[in-house]
């Protein structure tokens, strides 16, 4: 009963710390498994990585500010660091668990595939010989989705991109990131990987719900599909959603559960969710946490913990040290490239989020 105390005194600390303080350590999963020499462990992953815009200007784009001349002083040397900090945080994603980087990773907010290639060529991840799956998106700012994966673990057979058709109270389309469907097989297993950026709460998170709501439609077509072509399809949906846990977008569209056990044989298990309810998050904004970045589990996942094929084991926020402000008025939030105007050479306004799938050898 003292421990039950204690965990649920500790449970509302952490629930109502502001931002001022850095956040929790990695919450994972109980290590119950050892994975050395009887299990394969792959990790697949999401990271934001934040305005990752290359120098040139794009006539076509909202891309002024990321040049030499725009207001961020966008030089190469900048950009360069970019690159350089995004491939040294993706190298770790899992690699504690697993000994290598994610064999796939859902990234968004990239400008074109000229931006990752340097990405993937960067020293930190040139031994991993990263391939790319990515489309333009009609995204009015010019930034797309794109998933990065392990070519000697991940291997793509089909892909696809679905626009995502929303329009405002005059009828004009808003043009937005379409969703990335890759699937490949990881192991011998056929795997499902949906990549997703959803509207912003640009105008409010009211008045801006319907977009994502939409945005929730489209995945659940895509899910469903999925699922009629393959009973027991493994599917992780993934991205940054602009919406948490308990959102309507979450609990009334996709449907997306926090306990495994109500997870039904087409549902899908909301991975993250239990971070949020612990008060921790992925991004700060005015002194508080969101988890816009999620990961959702279809049940064949999930279902029996028998690691017979390919099941998840545990699930992650990557929050080190490292990647927090550590002091001024930003002080506990992710360290980003930009604050306030001014630059901070950091990483991304987003920490990556990650599940490991286990399976016996």
């Amino acid at each position: 009963m003292k421990k039950l105390f204690l965990w649920l005194f500790v449970a509302g600390l952490i629930g109502s710390c502001g931002v001022k303080k850095s956040p929790e350590p990695e919450l994972t999963a109980k290590a119950d498994i050892q994975t050395e020499g009887k299990y394969i462990a792959r990790t697949i992953a999401f990271y934001n990585l934040e305005n990752f815009f290359d120098t040139i200007n794009d006539p076509k784009t909202r891309d002024d500010d990321f040049t030499p001349d725009g207001r961020d002083a966008w030089t190469s040397e900048r950009y360069w660091h970019k690159v350089k900090n995004m491939s040294q945080v993706i190298s770790m994603i899992g690699k504690k668990y697993t000994h290598m980087p994610p064999a796939a990773i859902g990234v968004a907010e990239v400008e074109n595939r000229s931006v990752l290639e340097d990405l993937v060529n960067a020293p930190a991840l040139r031994p991993y010989h990263y391939g790319i799956v990515h489309f333009d998106s009609p995204d009015h700012r010019g930034i797309d989705v794109a998933l990065l994966y392990m070519k000697g673990v991940f291997k793509p057979v089909n892909y696809k991109k679905f626009p995502l058709l929303i329009y405002n109270s005059e009828g004009r389309r808003i043009y937005t990131r379409d969703v990335l469907l890759v699937t490949g097989m990881m192991d011998g297993e056929r795997i499902h990987i949906i990549v997703n950026h959803w509207p912003s709460r640009r105008g409010g998170e009211a008045r801006s719900r319907p977009l994502r709501m939409k945005a929730a439609e489209l995945d659940m077509k895509i899910v469903d599909s999925l699922y009629k072509a393959d009973p027991n399809a493994k599917i992780v949906m993934m991205g940054d959603l602009n919406d948490d846990p308990d959102s309507p977008s979450i609990k009334e569209v996709l449907h997306a559960k926090g306990k495994k056990s109500a997870v039904g044989k087409h549902g899908l298990y909301a991975a993250m969710e239990h971070f949020y309810r612990a008060g921790i998050g992925t991004l700060a904004y005015r002194d508080s946490w969101n988890l816009f970045d999620q990961i959702f589990l279809s049940y064949p996942l999930i279902k029996d913990k028998t690691y017979k094929t390919f099941e998840l084991w545990k699930t992650g926020i990557f929050n080190k040290t490292f990647l927090t402000q550590r002091k001024g008025a930003f002080k506990g939030y992710p360290l980003r490239t930009f604050a306030g105007g001014q630059y901070l050479g950091g990483y991304s306004d987003h920490f990556p989020v990650y599940v490991i799938l286990l399976k016996k050898k």
